[in-house]
């Protein structure tokens, strides 16, 4: 073996001040006691509930006032602007009133069942959605008779997959 005869090849590999800076390993931030507090509120199923409510009940009076806009009365031939006026009005305040009530009666189920489930279960997965979906679908519909309530169960059931599958695919 021939030893080396010069510094040169003994020299190891000097980082540069570039990478000397960065360290390999990320330290770990461990939460405050405010973001665990934030965390441990929304674990909490009535809150959960009561904020799909009150998200829902929104979402629900926009899609009214909207659709509410969109009626035609029969006879807008004979009306006034003044009176196709009112009637859109109260067309929109009554669609928008019924969408929300609808909609946060959705949320809450919805969201208070799959919470129940997934702590139940100590697992977060579609199951749980598959439960909640049938739950909600069911109990929207049940004034219509088993029948239906059978058919809102798979149909909510299917619809809320579909959405958890698009959603987890975009994050």
């Amino acid at each position: 073996m021939a030893a080396p005869n010069s510094e040169k090849e003994l020299k190891t590999e000097v980082p540069s001040s570039h990478e000397a800076e960065q360290p390999q390993i990320q330290a770990i931030r461990m939460p405050s006691m405010e973001e665990i507090r934030a965390q441990e509120v929304w674990n909490n199923c009535a809150v959960r509930s009561v904020a799909s409510g009150v998200m829902g009940g929104g979402l629900g009076f926009m899609m009214g006032m909207f659709l509410g806009a969109l009626d035609n009365p029969i006879m807008q031939d004979q009306m006034s602007g003044k009176q196709q006026l009112l009637y859109n009005l109260k067309q929109m305040g009554s669609r928008s009133w019924s969408s929300a009530k609808t909609f946060a009666v959705m949320g809450v189920v919805f969201s208070a069942v799959e919470c129940v489930v997934e702590k139940a279960r100590a697992k977060h997965d579609t199951t749980n959605t598959v439960v909640a979906g049938c739950v909600t679908g069911g109990t929207m519909s049940a004034k219509a008779g088993p029948k239906a309530a059978c058919v809102g169960c798979v149909g909510f059931a299917a619809f809320s997959v579909a959405i958890e599958k698009f959603f987890d695919r975009h994050t």
